[in-house]
Order: structure tokens, then C-alpha cells, then sequence
């Protein structure tokens, strides 16, 4: 009883800990529309690499830039990717997924087969492909990281949905001449949502980081927009001069995967009703 006790507490102070993280950095990327202590756009070459002083708390760049500022812009970067591109994976994924758990046979056969397909190019592949198409920036990274997206969840709500259509309260809805649709969005969805949720935390620090490889090889983020990938990119020409310009923005990006990993972990321990009731 003691160890079991001693769990919860540790799941407990995952989310906490988790939630903690990932409620600061919304917090900052909120702050970077009304403020920021100087503008990120701004170029002071003459204080160029500055170290941390009262009026520069992280220092300066090689473009005499304020560090706290590019972070707390680049921040709202990462948020919207991490939203967006989500969203995308949520929007075709459930649909699809649900489509193949509902239909079955061939039509199941084609939509898994198609995202088995889609599942075979990551976001890096694709973003190089549309780069190729329609150039480098912002729109081509949310697009190449949805699209990686799909797949994720169509697998995960196919599987999920199918079991939870097989128990009785399904065969029951099904009984009393409810449409397959009808029990689809009534019964199905909702006893998976905790399980998308989840999902979608953990696809959200994906899609963080999947930017930040991007913005880091140039494809995504475009100047003169902050973004903590380019700031990696760009702090390799003084990686021995000045290597805090590596740090900072490698330690925003780490504390924000953890963030969210561990606020996904606390979900998954909250929300799932097995897990409860091993408590």
C-alpha cells in the first residue's frame, strides 16, 4: 500500500510538474504580444555578444540582439506550430480512423493502407519536398508536421474504436436501432477522447521539436521572425566564442518536450479509468 501510495504521488507530481512548464511557456508566448523587453527585430551590432548585464539579462547575439526577447517570441512560434499542426493531425486522423473503424472491409483496407502511405514520409521528407515546391517559411513546417500527423491518430482512433464498438453498451445502442454514425458520435468518441488527448500532448512536443529541426536546417521559420531552431542555427559560428547563444534556446526546447511529456503521462494516469482503479 505504501509503494502504491507513493506512485500516485509521483504521477501526480509528473503532471504538476508538467502542467507547470507547459502553463509558462504559454504564458510567455501570451506576454510576447503586448511585451518584450526590447524588440526582437532590432540590431545593435555595436553591443554585439554581450554577457548578461541588468539591461540584457541572457546578453546580446551576434546581431547585438536581446536573447530574453528572441525567446519570448520564439516561444509563440513554437506554440502555433505545436497547435496548428496538431490540429491537422486531429482533424483528417479522427476522421479517417473512425471512417475505417465504421465501414471495415476494403474501405478500412484502402484508408489504412493510404495512411501507412502518408506514415512513410516524415515531417523532414515532406518538409524538403514542399520546399521544393512552394519555398521555404512557417505555412510549409505546420503543413509538413500535419501531414506526419494524420497517420498517428488515424491508427490510434481505428484501434481504439474498434475495441470499444465491440462492448455491450455499443451492442445495446446498436439494439435499439441507433446508425453506425450514431454510435460513432455518441458512444465510440467519447470513450476515446481521454486517449486522443493524451496523444495529442505527446504529438504536440513532436511537433516542437520537428520545427526546430526545420527552422535549424532552414526550411522552416524564415527571418526575420524569432524561432528557437534558427537561434540554434545560428549560434553555431560562435559555438566557441559564445556558447550560451547555443544554450538558452536548447534548454527552452528541452524543458518544453519535458513539459509536455510529463503533463501527457499525468493525462494518461488521470483520465484512464484502469489505471484508477489500480489506485
Amino acid at each position: 500500500m505504501k509503494g502504491a501510495g507513493s506512485r500516485v504521488r509521483w504521477r501526480r507530481a509528473n503532471f504538476v510538474i508538467g502542467a507547470t512548464l507547459v502553463t509558462l511557456l504559454v504564458g510567455l508566448a501570451l506576454l510576447s504580444f503586448v511585451w518584450t523587453p526590447y524588440s526582437p527585430t532590432d540590431l545593435d551590432i555595436p553591443h554585439k555578444l554581450q554577457p548578461p548585464t541588468p539591461a540584457h539579462w541572457l546578453g546580446t547575439d551576434s546581431l547585438g540582439r536581446d536573447i530574453v526577447s528572441l525567446l519570448i517570441v520564439g516561444s509563440r512560434v513554437s506554440i502555433a506550430v505545436g497547435l496548428i499542426a496538431v490540429g491537422i493531425g486531429i482533424a483528417f486522423g479522427v476522421g479517417i480512423g473512425l471512417l475505417a473503424a465504421v465501414k471495415r472491409g476494403w474501405v478500412e483496407e484502402a484508408v489504412m493502407r493510404f495512411a501507412d502511405f502518408t506514415f512513410a514520409f516524415p515531417a523532414l521528407l515532406s518538409a524538403i519536398m514542399l520546399t521544393a515546391i512552394y519555398g521555404p517559411g512557417l505555412v510549409t513546417s505546420i503543413v509538413a508536421i500535419g501531414i506526419f500527423n494524420v497517420p498517428v491518430f488515424a491508427r490510434i482512433t481505428r484501434a481504439s474504436a474498434l475495441v470499444v464498438r465491440s462492448r455491450e453498451f455499443v451492442l445495446a445502442a446498436r439494439a435499439l436501432g441507433k446508425s453506425e454514425w450514431q454510435i460513432t458520435i455518441e458512444h465510440v468518441l467519447p470513450n476515446i477522447a481521454a486517449l486522443l488527448i493524451v496523444q495529442a500532448t505527446i504529438q504536440f512536443a513532436i511537433a516542437i521539436l520537428a520545427e526546430a529541426a526545420l527552422s535549424y536546417l532552414g526550411l522552416g521559420t524564415q527571418p526575420p521572425t524569432p524561432s528557437w531552431g534558427r537561434m540554434l542555427n545560428e549560434a553555431q559560428a560562435q559555438l566557441f566564442q559564445a556558447p550560451q547563444l547555443a544554450i538558452y534556446p536548447g534548454v527552452a526546447i528541452a524543458l518544453t518536450v519535458l513539459g509536455l511529456n510529463l503533463m501527457g503521462d499525468g493525462l494518461r494516469d488521470i483520465l484512464d479509468p484502469r489505471l484508477m482503479r489500480r489506485r
